[in-house]
Formats: structure tokens, sequence, C-alpha cells
């Protein structure tokens, strides 16, 4: 049976994957809803007016939204599909780009019920990458750890 942990881990990457590969989709076509879509179109549009810095690198909004939409939905497939560290790793970019949107949010002003999904998503994010990282061996090297103690203590006692 599989760990608590390891449920937990799946579980977890499944939902934020397929999340994000719907946000993302959203961000790059109308296909799946017109309105969310003009929607993202017109904030994407308030966020690079918000950083003129974009517009002197020659990133437009509708670049930064294909560019966001992309990594949303690549990084949403790894999660959702593929095995191992690629998993992290798609986790924490999409991390930074939850922390980048929290950031456009603020720029414009946004109230929080303009963003308070990017604040849940990104605390989903961080506690799925912390659970990811502990290690499942953890209770073993302290079993280990006090075998190294006792033996130690044997060893002493063999001394005196």
């Amino acid at each position: 049976m599989a760990s608590p942990r390891t449920i937990t881990i799946v579980a977890l990457s499944f939902a934020l994957g397929l999340f994000f590969v719907f946000m993302g989709t959203i961000k790059l076509t109308p296909r799946l809803s017109k309105d969310a879509y003009s929607e993202m179109k017109r904030a994407y549009k308030s966020y690079a007016k918000a950083l003129p810095g974009l517009k002197k690198m020659g990133i437009s909004s509708v670049l930064l939204r294909k560019v966001i939409g992309t990594l949303e939905v690549g990084c949403g497939v790894v999660l959702t599909l593929v095995p191992g560290r690629p998993k992290d790793v798609a986790n924490f970019l999409l991390l930074l780009v939850m922390l980048a949107v929290l950031f456009f949010h603020q720029l414009v002003g946004d109230p929080l019920k303009r963003y308070a999904h990017a604040l849940v998503f990104g605390i989903l994010l961080t506690c799925r990458l912390l659970i990811a990282r502990q290690s499942e061996e953890r209770p073993e090297r302290e079993d280990t750890r006090e075998e190294q103690i006792n033996a130690e203590e044997k060893n002493k006692v063999k001394v005196s």
C-alpha cells in the first residue's frame, strides 16, 4: 500500500497539473472560454502598461501572456504525467510564475478577489514541493543514529 505521503504527492501533482493546463490554455486560446480569454488579454495589457521595462526589452502583452500560458501548460503536463524529478522542476517554475502573477496583480492595484487564486495555488505548490523534498528515509536514519550511539556506549563500557 502506498504511504500517505505518496498519495498526497500524487493527488496534489495531478490536481495542480490539470489546473495549470486549464489556466494556461485559457491564456493561449479562446476555445475553452471566450470571456475568460478576453479577460486574460485585458489583464495582460494592464500588466504590460504597468511595466514599461518590458516594452523596452521588446516584450509585448501578447508575448508575456503566451509565455506564461505556455509555461503553465507545459509544467502542468509535467506535473500530471511525468514521474520523478521533473515534477519538482515544473513545480518550482510554476511557483515562480505564481510569484510573478502576484507581483503583476499588486502592481496594477487589483483587489484580493482578483488574485486570491494565485495565492491559494502558490501555497499548494509550496506545500507540494516541501512534501516532495522530504526524505521518506528520515525515520530510518534516526534509527541508525540511535544504533550508532548504542554501539558507542557499549564500546565505552567494554573499555572501562
